[in-house]
């Protein structure tokens, strides 16, 4: 790939002279090495995901794979398996394997509840989304195939890969709600053949010939995906060691340190790329490939490890809010403000959730003293202005008085991120004609 290329796939998510320094005095096998190791960074954060979600050491994890897990509860501090959660819906989760056969998939009536049922591949490209925009309406049986089989009719959903990530979200409207989601949540099932524990694969801290060696067991297994440039950088990685199978012995001791190089670059772009977002008013707005990629893997492996399992524009929209040094990361310890004066152009709902950022570039829920990590239109006791306008207060303390009502709490310590969260948004919305208004420190 290309200096240029880079610049592009980037785009939205870094500036220019992020994307300038990465490709700066590096040599071809190392400018390789860095996007062979971005190219299969999704696939290797399916699989440590698979892995986490399928351990029975944990309470309510399930062995083996095609088995639904549901989580009867919202996502907490205290969850630590996927980056980026939301706490406004109920999460049910199955990593599927397709080799063993067609799986059926169960949908019911949600009303005017929101409900999705996203099946991503292991790329983690959304192959498809059940839910509100579902035409002819989402509820009844799929039938869910493999790349190998073709489809027979109009229930058939072709997958991209032979395993793949089923995910299903079902809103919660406030604690007496839970019975009624839990009721909707419990009915989205899944049936057929059943798998044995998946392998374990290499996690992306993994030495570069551990990591790699992964990876192809990896691409042998699902296939090679979308992105030909990642793969031929990739594969002239593979061959520019005598054994090619990426064993670091069979790499010169110049070729070795110079994918060394490469990695360690691509790592920085990853964990870096929060550093270098790009906002409109004070937000940064999803790029249009959001969950279904295409070529564009560059975004693809900043998304796994900053926002594994994100939905396709027309679904939700993530908008994460600039600090007042424009990062968007916030380290002060004053109170900030989200004034918005008029209602969010959602079909569903949306909701402000609050991060702690770990050193590795991924978020997580914060504890703290009211148990709120989010705040949005269902909020119980949110207070609008006289005007009808909407005060949101952000801080590590309490604001005090009527102000409580309408707090977000901030970690104690550390940086912190604030993502909004837009669930069926407006075409206004995703043209970005609308814009929300900034994050202010009072």
């Amino acid at each position: 790939m290309h200096r240029r290329e880079f610049i592009g796939a980037v785009g939205g998510v870094a500036a220019l002279g992020f994307a300038e320094a990465a490709f700066a005095a590096s040599s071809d096998l190392e400018a390789d090495a860095r996007n062979a190791w971005l190219y299969v960074l999704p696939l290797i954060e399916m699989a440590a995901a698979r892995i986490r979600m399928t351990d029975m050491s944990r309470p309510g994890q399930h062995a083996g794979l095609s088995v639904f897990r549901h989580a009867e509860k919202l996502v907490g501090p205290e969850d630590r398996g996927i980056t980026t959660p939301n706490n406004d819906t109920l999460y049910s989760n199955s990593f599927i394997d397709l080799t063993k056969g067609p799986l059926t998939l169960t949908v019911p009536k949600a009303g005017s509840r929101y409900l999705s049922v996203a099946v991503m591949d292991m790329f983690t490209n959304n192959n498809v989304i059940l839910g509100a925009r579902t035409p002819g309406g989402a509820a009844g049986t799929w039938r869910l195939i493999g790349p190998d089989m073709n489809p027979t009719g109009p229930r058939d959903l072709q997958i991209k890969t032979p395993h793949a990530w089923v995910l299903s979200r079902v809103l919660l409207d406030g604690l007496p709600d839970m019975a009624a989601a839990q009721t909707v949540q419990h009915a989205v099932t899944l049936s057929g053949p059943k798998a044995a524990k998946p392998r374990v694969y290499a996690h992306r801290d993994a030495p570069w010939s551990a990591y790699f060696q992964s990876a192809a067991g990896l691409l042998q297994s699902e296939g090679t995906g979308t992105a030909p440039a990642g793969l031929a950088a990739f594969e002239r990685v593979k061959n520019a060691g005598r054994r090619q199978d990426f064993a670091a012995s069979g790499y010169s001791a110049a070729d070795a340190a110079a994918i060394a190089k490469g990695v360690e670059s691509a790592r920085k772009i990853v964990e870096t790329a929060a550093d270098h977002v790009s906002f409109i008013d004070g937000w940064s707005y999803p790029k249009p490939d959001l969950g279904d990629y295409g070529d564009d893997y560059i975004y693809r492996a900043i998304i796994a490890v900053a926002g594994l399992g994100a939905l396709t524009r027309p679904e939700a929209m993530y908008m994460r809010a600039a600090s007042e040094d424009g990062s968007p990361l916030f380290k002060g310890d004053g109170l900030y403000r989200l004034n918005l004066p008029k209602p969010i152009p959602v079909n569903s709902f949306w909701s402000l959730t609050m991060y702690e950022a770990t050193k590795d570039g991924q978020y997580f829920l914060t504890e703290n003293v009211l148990h709120r990590y989010a705040i949005g239109d269902r909020t119980p006791g949110l207070k609008k202005n006289a005007d009808g306008s909407v005060d949101i207060w952000i801080g590590r303390q309490d604001p005090g008085g009527e102000r409580t009502s309408n707090w977000l709490p901030a970690p104690k310590t550390g940086p912190f991120s604030l993502t909004m969260r837009a669930y069926l948004p407006k075409p206004e919305m995703q043209d970005l004609t609308y814009h929300l208004p900034p994050v202010t420190k009072v």
